[in-house]
Order: structure tokens, then C-alpha cells, then sequence
């Protein structure tokens, strides 16, 4: 069907969108938000759009009228969901279907009665009753609820129980009793005083502390599993699941937070880029999300940044600001703005959300750039690692070793190659371990090394700008001795891998070296290391393999070489051989020779018997 053509610039944006959740928001050509839509996947939901002509006349209208879009990328599919209606209300756009306020999510409300009834609503009355939420998956809260009731046995009828009623002797006893999901309030079976401290467990767990609940669940899972009631304990645990799921508050859309500005930093690369998100929180929810960038000339603090930023939006969008939520408080005096520097709760996480942005942008301007330039990536990449690991040229070529043998047995080495970041298969090389006797993981390498870099200069072929050794520093030591014999110390680099990815050992230093988890020079050095270990476990597996069988078959007297050759050529191995009949054996090798190794292979029991003695 027929793609909508857009502009290079729209077309730019959507190519680099991420494969997270978000909320987007699409613009005419006079900057009014027409549409704004929730996402799993921010790539492909926004792609679908353009990629073929919709059957809803609606649709298609609203594609032609998109000029613009920006999104905003969040932790989950829930807040996605939460801030979607927010914005909704916020702009009513024209192409979205109009959300009533307060009656888009299911809330809980614990009512304001002498013994409160707990349940969810779609409707918020101001009559002194607690409510919490918004809830955006409403199977959690349904469970929640449910479970609730069955911890407490909260009443769950509508009758205006008081004190004074219970007196008057106007209850009556339901099933709800006689189901133990009631304590019997109507009656006076629990007093006011235990049923409110009934009601404080409740309100603490909906306000997000939901350990108790959780503890209730897995202690009775346990009881239910000992009693080999596994049917129940199952339903207990899809309930637990979904309240490990739940939150009591959602992290974008909050009711305590009234009007807020937000301002994440990202400053997580050694470039000097820098990026600086703000949001503007209006009635609990997002509202504007915009990123500013900046480039470090002078070693400028975050808190001087953070500034800068402060002071631009305020002279380009005309912004005026009470409370500010940061993660360092500028070093300008502004003492009309408070700023908030916070370690937990919806702020916190606000916060959380904002840097997530920044750094998003950060990413969108390198896809970018890799866009327009497809060797910009490997020369990052290829740059950071020449950082990270001291060395005086690009690693275009870099070599991993790794040794495989299982209790010294047919000991062999991999050798994987990277040439600028990327596998090059064609120059994998393996290695059988001639001159080491039994498990020696040091001298395996040290001999490994010697002849793959004796034989590369022999032939005149070009050495790798780093070696990576798979090892800690006993295997490091044992490829710096072979460097040193052969002259080339100095002139190739090498490292080694401990068993945790994170620690990289240099040459001579007692302590590794930490390299963040996220970063790209680690990302390469797993590949590397995976590779290797890949490919020499399948080399060594398949020698194991030809090995077993081959003396097996050496064992069986008159029976040759070309004999030996000929049965696994067509049988393939011991195992189809020892299945296959005697006749199927006696037309490739001739009746005398299948009988020998037709025998060979079942031996009669009372040969096994005299083997075993």
C-alpha cells in the first residue's frame, strides 16, 4: 500500500525513535497539537502511522496533517498510559477522543465513615474520603482489593454502620461472616478501634508499601506448597505477581505534585557534550518536555550548567519558576525558586524521568550522525576503547585468545578476530596444543601466542593494535613472556579479561581496571570474549568427538584405516554404527570384516562380564 511522504526532517525523527515506552505528540504546520498517543514501542508505533494508507478516513487525515512530532520516553507501558491521558486533557487535541476528567483510571477510595469501606471508582466526590491511584492496570487493583478483604475481611456492604447504629442493634450477620470475609462491624463483633487499625495497614499499603502484603502471600504459598496444595498455591502466585506489578502511585501522573519544573542532567560521555532536559509538571502530570545542549569549554561544573539552562528557558519560553526538582542546586543565586534536591518518592522519580530524556537526546543526535556518516559510529566506538585502554593508535585489529580442555584432554585455543569493531570470521583461527603436557592454561597460551605471531611475521601479514587475552593475570603474564620473546613488546598491547567482564588486567598492575557496565568498550570486549569461547568449545567438542570414536574403532583388531574411514564416512558416527544391522555392515565392508565389527560392538554378557573382572 501507499507510504505517506513526509519531510526529510519528520522522516529524520521517526528513524531514530527508540524501541522504549513513551508518549508522543504530533504537530500541523502552525505548531498545534493535533493528536498525542501512548506507546510500548515508540519506533514501531510511530512508524505505522506513515508506513501504508489506514481504512479509517480519519487516520489518514490525521497523518497528512502531521508537520512535526516529539515524544517523551518513560520507564513503563503504565506511565505511558497515565501520561497520555494527562497530555490529552491538557491540549484536547482535535484527532483524540476527548477524556473526561478524573474518570479515565480506576482510583481505590477508602471512605470517610466510622468504619470505612474500601473499593474502586471511576468517580472522585470531595466528602473527606482517601483516594489513591490513578491505577492504570485495573487487574492489579482489582487483586489488590481482593486481597485486602481476605487479609482484613473488610465489610464490604453499603449500610451506614456507626457506633451509635451497631447500639441500636440494626445489623444483622450476612454471608460475608460465615465466609470469614467479614469481622462483623454490623453486630459489634470487632470494635471501632481494631477495625481502624485494620484500615491504617490498608492506607499504608496503598500508599506503595506493599512488603506486608507480599510477605502475607509468599508465607502462605510456602504453607499451601508444603501441604501439596499446588493448585491454590499457584493462584497465590499469579496474585503475588501482579501485585509485584502494581503501584500504589504512578510515576508520572501524581496528585500530590501540583505545579513543578524539572531539570536532568546527562553528562555521561568524556566528549564535553552535554544535555540538559526540562519538564514542566502542570496538575501532577508532564506537560512540556524540551532539551537543551551544550558543550563543556572550560571544565563548567553541573551546578553551572544546570544554571545556564535555568537562566535559557526562562528568557525563550518566558517560564517563571517557584519549585525546581534538580540534581545539584545551581551555584546562581535565585532566591525567589526552592529547589529540591530529592532521594525518594514521586520526585525522585520525576527526576529519574527527566535524565532518562537527556539521555535520550543524546542518543538520537549520535544515531544521527551515524546516519550521515556510517564510519562515525566505528570510529567512536573504536576511540573509546582507544581511551579506555591507554593506546597510543586505534584498535582497528584487535585478536582474543581463550583455551579450551576439559581435564587436560585434547587441550586446544581460539583465536577470534575483530577488525574495526566487527568479526571477521575469515581470519578465526584455531589451535591444537602440541607442546604442553595436561591442563596448563599459562603455557597453552604462551604457546599459542608464539606461533600465531612468529607465523604472522614470517609471512609478512599485519599485527593487531591490542590483544585481548581471556584470563586473569596468570594467562596475562604468560602472553607478555611470549611478546617479550618474540620482540614485540611495546608494539602490540595486550590485556586481560578476569572471569567477571568488568575487570581488565594491564601489564604489571596489581589491580584491574573497572569499566562501567553500559559502556561500548565492554560491550566489544564481551563480543570478543563470547566469540572466542564459542569457538574454540566447538572445535575442542568436535575433536573430543572424532577422537572417541576413532579408538574405539582402532581397538577392534583387523580392522584398518581405510575400514575405519569408510564406516564413519557413511555411517557418520560410532553410535549409528553400533545401531545399524549386520547386513546393512556387511554390504560396505564384506560378511568377514561387518561380523568382526558387528561382535566388536555387542559383545556377548558373558564377554562383558570377563572385560569387567
Amino acid at each position: 500500500m501507499a507510504k505517506h511522504k513526509k519531510s526529510v526532517a519528520l522522516q529524520e525523527k521517526i528513524a531514530i525513535l527508540p524501541d522504549t515506552p513513551g508518549v508522543y505528540m504530533y504537530f500541523d504546520s502552525e505548531g498545534t497539537v493535533i493528536y498525542v498517543g501512548k506507546a510500548k514501542n515508540l519506533k514501531r508505533r510511530v512508524s505505522s502511522y506513515f508506513n501504508r494508507t489506514h481504512d479509517v478516513l480519519r487516520t489518514n487525515l490525521l497523518v497528512r496533517a502531521i508537520a512535526d512530532m516529539k515524544y517523551i520516553v518513560v520507564p513503563t507501558e503504565q506511565d505511558a498510559l497515565n501520561l497520555e491521558a494527562s497530555m490529552i486533557k491538557e491540549y484536547q487535541p482535535r484527532y483524540n477522543v476527548l477524556l473526561k476528567d478524573d474518570k479515565s483510571y480506576p482510583w481505590i477510595v477508602v471512605t470517610n465513615e466510622q468504619f470505612p469501606r474500601v473499593f474502586m471508582t471511576r468517580t472522585k466526590v470531595k466528602d473527606g474520603s482517601k483516594y489513591y491511584g490513578p491505577y492504570s492496570d485495573q487487574a492489579s487493583a482489582r487483586a489488590t482489593l481482593d486481597l485486602l478483604r481476605r487479609i482484613f475481611e473488610l465489610r464490604s456492604c453499603r449500610n451506614p454502620i456507626s457506633e451509635e447504629w451497631v447500639e441500636a442493634g440494626k445489623g444483622r450477620l450476612c454471608l460475608d461472616f460465615h465466609l470469614h470475609r467479614c469481622k462483623g462491624c454490623c453486630v459489634g463483633k470487632i470494635s471501632r478501634d481494631e477495625y481502624m487499625a485494620d484500615i491504617d495497614k490498608v492506607r499504608q499499603i496503598l500508599r506503595g508499601d506493599t512488603s506486608e502484603l507480599l510477605g502475607f502471600l509468599r508465607a502462605e504459598m510456602e504453607q499451601l506448597s508444603a501441604q501439596l496444595k499446588f493448585e491454590q498455591a499457584q493462584v497465590l502466585k499469579e496474585q503475588y505477581d501482579l501485585i509485584r506489578r502494581y503501584q500504589a502511585k504512578s510515576v508520572i501522573v501524581s496528585p500530590t505534585i501540583e505545579d513543578i519544573d524539572v531539570f536532568g542532567i546527562d553528562d555521561s560521555e568524556d566528549d564535553g557534550d552535554v544535555y540538559i532536559n526540562y519538564m514542566h509538571v502542570r496538575r501532577g502530570a508532564v506537560v512540556k518536555s524540551v532539551t537543551l545542549e551544550y558543550k563543556r569549554r572550560l571544565d563548567e561544573t553541573r551546578a553551572q550548567l544546570i544554571g545556564y539552562a535555568i537562566n535559557e528557558i526562562a528568557t525563550s519560553l518566558g517560564a517563571s519558576f517557584k519549585e525546581i526538582i534538580v540534581s545539584e542546586a545551581p551555584d546562581t543565586e535565585m532566591p525567589d525558586i526552592t529547589f529540591t534536591i530529592p532521594q525518594r518518592g514521586d520526585k525522585a522519580k520525576l527526576l529519574e524521568v527527566s535524565e532518562r530524556n537527556a539521555r535520550q537526546h543524546r542518543i538520537d543526535k549520535i544515531k544521527t550522525q551515524e546516519r550521515h556518516d556510517p564510519e562515525a559510529r566505528t570510529n567512536r566506538v573504536l576511540k573509546r576503547i582507544q581511551s579506555d585502554f591507554h593506546l597510543s593508535e586505534l584498535p582497528r585489529h584487535i585478536e582474543c585468545f581463550d583455551n579450551s580442555n576439559i581435564q587436560g584432554t585434547n587441550p586446544v585455543a581460539s583465536c577470534v578476530v575483530f577488525k574495526d569493531a566487527k568479526p571477521s570470521k575469515k581470519d578465526y583461527r584455531h589451535f591444537n596444543i602440541k607442546t604442553v603436557v595436561g591442563p596448563d592454561d599459562f603455557a597453552s597460551m604462551k604457546e599459542v601466542l608464539t606461533r600465531r605471531y612468529t607465523r604472522l611475521m614470517n609471512e609478512g601479514e599485519p599485527l593487531p593494535q591490542l590483544i585481548v587475552v581471556d584470563g586473569g593475570k596468570g594467562q596475562l603474564s604468560a602472553a607478555v613472556e611470549a611478546l617479550d620473546e618474540m620482540g614485540l613488546r611495546g608494539t602490540i598491547a595486550v590485556v586481560g579479561i578476569a572471569k567477571r567482564l568488568e575487570e581488565i588486567y594491564f601489564p604489571g598492575d596489581s589491580f584491574p581496571l573497572f569499566i562501567d557496565k553500559k559502556s561500548e568498550t565492554l560491550r566489544v570486549v564481551q563480543a570478543l570474549r563470547d566469540e572466542a569461547h564459542r569457538f574454540g568449545i566447538t572445535h575442542h567438542r568436535n575433536r573430543r568427538s572424532k577422537s572417541q570414536a576413532v579408538s574405539e574403532l582402532d581397538s577392534i583388531k583387523g580392522i584398518g584405516p581405510k575400514t575405519r574411514t569408510a564406516l564413519l564416512t557413511t555411517f557418520k558416527s560410532v553410535k549409528r554404527l553400533r545401531e545399524a544391522d549386520l547386513d546393512a555392515i556387511a554390504e560396505l565392508i564384506g560378511p568377514a570384516k561387518a561380523s568382526i565389527v558387528y561382535g566388536a560392538l555387542h559383545p556377548a554378557p558373558e564377554d562383558s562380564a570377563a572385560q569387567s573382572q
